[in-house]
């Protein structure tokens, strides 16, 4: 595959590098767009090229109906990557985009193209219950409330209706792929897997995070983090150093 990875609506690659020896899919959050990865591709070694996902009904694709169900995205997403496994791969995917690095990978494995990493990073282990009543049907001012105790929507967001009534709709249906998912019950991983926690995340606690082990035959590391569900934005440089310290032992 050539870097055209910079021109796919599903793929955006921020540093083509057609030499790089490992290619690290990134998914994000619930209302989150590729944007939060912009900066990877230039801090992480050159052997890696990061290709972050633009998901619908974000950022550039705000347009487009976002998917409420993971079991109707994973079709797609695994057509859409298939052209970029000509080298090995490694998925990230913080709390939304977890689960769906977990079923990624688990698709891979399937096929016998397995990931050499699964990085996953303010999620719970997959075959685990929520831990609070499901959140996306809720009134817009109590789905609101819920927003802003995660802390991931600026406040100027949430106190400006305009542009309120342009993401909520977005929102909701992430949530409900979010709460609605439950991991289906086949193929165990053969790939190790790094577990990045919020030492004050109150929406996944220690038990959720060990419980990783059971999805995969190979290690799995925890790694906590100063900071609450959005320890993705406030440490943002120590987590980079964490993803290539992971990634490394990977590269040649």
């Amino acid at each position: 595959m050539n870097a055209t990875a910079k021109t796919d609506p599903w793929i955006r690659c921020s540093k083509p590098n057609p030499a790089a020896s490992l290619r690290l899919f990134c998914l994000p959050y619930a209302g989150g767009g590729a944007s939060i990865f912009k900066n990877w591709g230039r801090t992480l070694p050159d052997r890696i090229e990061v290709c972050a996902i633009q998901l619908p009904g974000r950022e550039d694709r705000i347009a487009e109906t976002p998917f409420r169900q993971v079991e109707d995205l994973l079709p797609v997403l695994m057509e859409r990557l298939h052209p970029y496994l000509d080298r090995d791969v490694a998925f990230f995917g913080h709390s939304m985009g977890a689960f769906l690095s977990f079923e990624l990978a688990r698709a891979l494995t399937e096929e016998h193209r397995a990931p050499v990493q699964l990085i996953v990073s303010g999620q719970r282990a997959p075959h685990l219950p929520l831990s609070r009543p499901e959140s996306y049907h809720l009134s817009d001012t109590d789905f609101c409330e819920r927003l802003r105790s995660l802390n991931g929507t600026p406040a100027s967001v949430l106190a400006e209706p305009e542009l309120l009534s342009m993401i909520l709709p977005l929102l909701r249906s992430d949530f409900e792929m979010s709460e609605t998912y439950r991991r289906a019950p086949q193929t165990r991983l053969n790939c190790p897997i790094k577990v990045l926690g919020g030492d004050r995340d109150e929406e996944v606690d220690q038990a959720g995070l060990e419980a990783w082990q059971e999805t995969t035959s190979a290690p799995v590391k925890i790694e906590m983090f100063p900071g609450d569900h959005f320890f993705l934005q406030s440490q943002s440089d120590a987590l980079l150093k964490t993803v290539e310290r992971t990634l490394r032992p990977h590269l040649h």
